[in-house]
């Protein structure tokens, strides 16, 4: 079983994940209290005038509100979607219940309205998409595949040997949709053996941009781009080709860097990269998905049983989310300030608390099939950091077509 397909924290790791996670809880508690405040609105994350259907424009924060009930359910199914990877198909997985499937996501302030796979199609025929980041961006593709599914059929025309970056086509429209595998967004050598364990640190460029994504960048008219908890794992850091340090590799007699300093640094060479480039994409900065791990980690029986969302304010972004999301807003309200001066478009989509409200959407068990059918008391592992499909991360979807194709 490849464990390391749908968490970042390799088998080798496991030990040093826990205590870099107790490490910085412990690092920020001394720092911020355990109530996370409301930031400032970011540069490039504008209030956007939403139309309900009385055709009346009202401002709103289309990020910040809650889950409500969705009577009408999801818009394809798992038999009417034929991109879903079985990790992620929990209906066909054996999982009981469906209440999960309908919910909606509403701003405070406005309805939101869902997508609308065919006005999308026309507003982007003869383009061309690409999101960029590990599996959390695979799972988000895949979503927005089943979307247009039901208009269009798109045809896959690429996959990279291990099928994690992949190209698909829809002819009628001419729309060309990918997902890039680069789930550091720099240079990264993993040693990565076919069953998820890994042989040896990660060798991490911290000021080198992934040229996987860099030298296709040019060839999108949108890029959605993302990091993640990848940056959680033990790492040597390089910068100029140099051993600067590294993170959790104990041993090795090398400077300890936690992680809030690699993932800062890279995120400004990715977005420095991005607001320097003469290519004029739209660019959607994505921010980190928590994941919703009680009574343990992936590894140690952590399981996610929760049947119902949350509510606004029933639960707050842990100390290390919080901390990585507080580095994305920084970084991108800086860089959408560069781009603005060259008229770049610079956007943010903020998933993140729409995300934390939600822990009854994860595969959980049903990531495998029928995990419970030999023995309902079987010890299972749990994935409680991505979603089903259909699932809650349908409504990222919705916040794209509202930033993207309804202003």
């Amino acid at each position: 079983m490849k464990l390391d397909y749908w968490n970042p924290c390799s088998v080798v790791g496991k030990q040093n994940h826990v205590i870099a996670k107790l490490a910085v809880s412990i690092f920020l508690m001394e720092k911020v209290e355990s109530v996370v405040p409301a930031a400032p609105t970011p540069v490039g994350s504008e209030i956007f005038e939403v139309s309900d259907q009385s055709a009346q424009k009202e401002k709103c924060d289309i990020f910040s509100g809650d889950w409500i009930p969705n009577p009408s359910g999801p818009i394809y199914t798992n038999e009417s979607c034929h991109d879903i990877q079985d990790f992620q198909n929990c209906i066909r997985n054996g999982r009981p219940d469906a209440d999960y499937l309908y919910w909606r996501w509403k701003p405070q302030d406005c309805e939101l309205p869902r997508f609308n796979a065919e006005r999308f199609l026309k507003a982007m025929r003869n383009k061309s998409w690409a999101f960029i980041g590990d599996s959390i961006s695979r799972n988000h593709v895949q979503s927005l595949l089943c979307i247009l599914s039901k208009v269009a059929d798109a045809i896959e025309v690429y996959h990279d040997k291990e099928y994690r970056s992949k190209r698909w086509h829809f002819p009628k429209y001419n729309f060309t949709l990918s997902v890039i595998w680069s789930p550091f967004l720099v240079k990264a050598a993993i040693f990565e053996e076919a069953n998820g364990v890994s042989s040896s640190e990660i060798q991490l460029h911290l000021d080198e941009v992934d040229e996987i994504w860099t030298k296709q960048y040019h060839n999108f008219d949108y890029v959605v781009i993302a990091g993640g908890k990848w940056f959680l794992k033990t790492a040597i850091y390089y910068e100029n080709k140099t051993i600067t340090g590294c993170h959790y590799c104990s041993g090795k007699n090398l400077t300890e860097f936690g992680v809030d300093y690699a993932y800062r640094k890279a995120l400004q060479q990715v977005l420095n990269f991005i607001t320097l480039s003469d290519h004029d994409a739209t660019i959607l900065f994505r921010t980190a998905t928590p994941d919703h791990f009680e009574n343990g980690e992936w590894f140690s029986g952590g399981t996610c049983k929760r049947r119902v969302p949350f509510k606004e304010g029933e639960i707050d972004l842990n100390d290390l989310d919080s901390m990585m999301r507080d580095i994305e807003l920084e970084e991108f309200e800086k860089a959408a300030e560069v781009g603005s001066q060259r008229g770049l478009t610079l956007k943010l989509l903020d998933t993140s608390r729409m995300s934390l409200l939600r822990p009854d959407g994860h595969p959980g068990p049903y990531r495998q099939l029928h995990p419970f059918a030999k023995d309902q008391n079987a010890k299972v592992q749990y994935d409680c950091l991505h979603w089903c499909l259909p699932g809650p991360i349908d409504s990222w979807n919705d916040l794209l077509m509202q930033i993207v194709v309804n202003l």
